[in-house]
């Protein structure tokens, strides 16, 4: 580290936990709203500013490297725009009376805390502050997704505690196993848990240890990715918890379990003699993808679609980086950002479409883009680019993803080509009746910003057009960095 507190790094880390204690002490929504965004918005141009200034030497806890970058950048980007969507979203919750002032009271505070804990496990060097990182970040998330305090809310949330300790609590004993290891090559403590040392040393530890380690990480991990069939809690908090925390959940949470789930990977591979973890990452990737494309026609309510469309995705992205090699590693990174843009941007245009209808369940939804023609297209796009259509970012992750399977194994490539249709199918299907047809209701006039929803349609759409070359250098050394 460089000793200084404006560091970027430092500011990363520090902004969203000062924010956070002030916020849990500030009174008035529309305040705490204000300075929520302001404290995402520096945690971002923080992030950023990474690209330009010098990156601190490794230390026993943080680490900057071209990997976690990517995740952070990523993460605070989609941290800012879901923050200026969840200030206006939230405000007409109470002003409706679908929320009381009281119980959102530690709203924001938990909003950075969350922020806190996925920066905080994306930089660590150390897998056991990583895995308490990534824990806060859970329970934060728990807490924010029983906010209605309805039934329906509080068993979601239940759910989400409950099957998120028992994968956190798989990956704990994955990173012991990792640790024992480790030990008699590294020695006692500290030196036995940084990523750096880890991989210096990795070729020496005990590959039958590091095998176990891996399957426990993988299980643990994964349920946090949302991979079948460890996925029951994701469709419950999407649809029970606030749209932004929705947002957040598809945009951001899944990501940062799936970054610890590669860092391990690239452990394991260190270690010539140890288990290859591609083929369980692909396996898994694939079940994710085909059960979700299925269970999207028989969603009735529409944040539970977009959930299950969110574990589709986490299971592309797992199988390309189960592929492994630079072009299916370059398609997952790819994949992983416009899956990010494109579902948080989706999130913000159906959290305005349920408070406009005053109902989640699909077949009460009619005719947006006549009611709402701005809202509607706007959805329609995403939708479209979820769908994996030109010419949108996804569809060119998606291509590179199936060219590169059907080179290396086409048995394969024929099961991902089957799922990616038949979720083609479905959400093509619920875009009809959505955007088209007669509105049912008044108009209710959206009172909230769109801005958030173009601002991350443009970029998906730009990325789809072209990508610039420094960002196509930068992941393909990533790429190769994941190997």
């Amino acid at each position: 580290m460089t000793g200084t507190l404006f560091h970027p790094l430092a500011v990363i880390l520090l902004t969203p936990a000062v924010a956070a204690a002030l916020l849990a002490i500030l009174p008035g929504y529309r305040l705490t709203a204000r300075l929520n965004v302001l404290a995402s918005a520096l945690a971002f141009l923080a992030a950023a500013s990474l690209f330009v200034v010098s990156r601190p030497a490794p230390g026993n806890y943080l680490l900057v490297d071209d990997l976690n970058i990517v995740f952070v950048v990523l993460n605070t980007f989609v941290g800012l725009t879901a923050a200026i969507f969840s200030a206006s979203y939230i405000g007409h919750e109470i002003d409706s009376g679908h929320l009381k002032a009281a119980h959102v009271h530690f709203y924001h505070a938990m909003y950075q805390l969350m922020m806190f804990g996925m920066n905080l496990a994306l930089v660590s060097n150390n897998i056991g502050l990583m895995w308490v990182a990534i824990e806060l970040a859970t329970l934060t998330t728990v807490l924010m997704v029983g906010l209605y305090r309805t039934h329906e809310a509080l068993e979601a949330a239940w759910k989400y505690f409950i099957l998120g300790s028992v994968g956190i609590a798989l990956a704990l004993f994955g990173t012991i196993l990792v640790y024992v290891a480790a030990q008699p090559v590294l020695g006692d403590g500290t030196p036995s848990m940084i990523w750096t040392g880890l991989m210096a040393g990795a070729a020496s530890f005990d590959p039958a240890m590091l095998n176990l380690a891996f399957v426990f990480l993988l299980l643990g991990y994964g349920t946090k990715v949302g991979l079948v069939p460890l996925h029951a809690w994701l469709p419950d908090a999407h649809a029970e918890g606030p749209t932004p925390i929705s947002a957040v959940l598809s945009g951001l949470l899944l990501n940062v379990a799936l970054y610890a789930v590669l860092r391990f990977k690239m452990l394991m591979a260190a270690q010539p003699d140890a288990l290859a973890p591609g083929p369980l990452m692909v396996g898994m990737g694939l079940l994710s993808l085909v059960f979700a494309a299925f269970m999207l026609y028989a969603r009735r309510d529409i944040k539970r679609l977009f959930a299950y469309s969110s574990i589709e995705h986490m299971g592309i992205i797992t199988f390309a980086f189960g592929m492994g090699g630079p072009v299916a590693n370059f398609a997952g990174l790819l994949h992983m950002v416009m899956h990010s843009l494109t579902k948080s941007a989706i999130f913000f245009g159906v959290g305005h479409v349920a408070q406009i209808r005053g109902t989640q369940r699909i077949d009460a939804i009619r005719g947006l883009t006549q009611s709402h023609p701005v809202l509607g297209w706007g959805l329609a796009l995403a939708v479209l680019a979820i769908a994996g259509m030109p010419p949108f970012g996804v569809f060119m992750s998606e291509f590179l993803v199936v060219t590169t399977s059907f080179a290396r194994t086409p048995v394969l490539a024929g099961i991902l080509i089957l799922g990616l249709l038949v979720a083609f199918g479905a959400l093509l299907l619920r875009l009809t009746g959505l955007v088209f047809g007669e509105p049912e209701g008044p108009a209710v006039p959206i009172r909230a910003s769109l801005v958030p929803l173009y601002l991350h349609m443009g970029l998906v759409v730009i990325a789809g057009l072209y990508l610039p070359p420094a960002i196509v250098t930068w992941f393909q050394t990533v790429a190769r960095l994941l190997g």
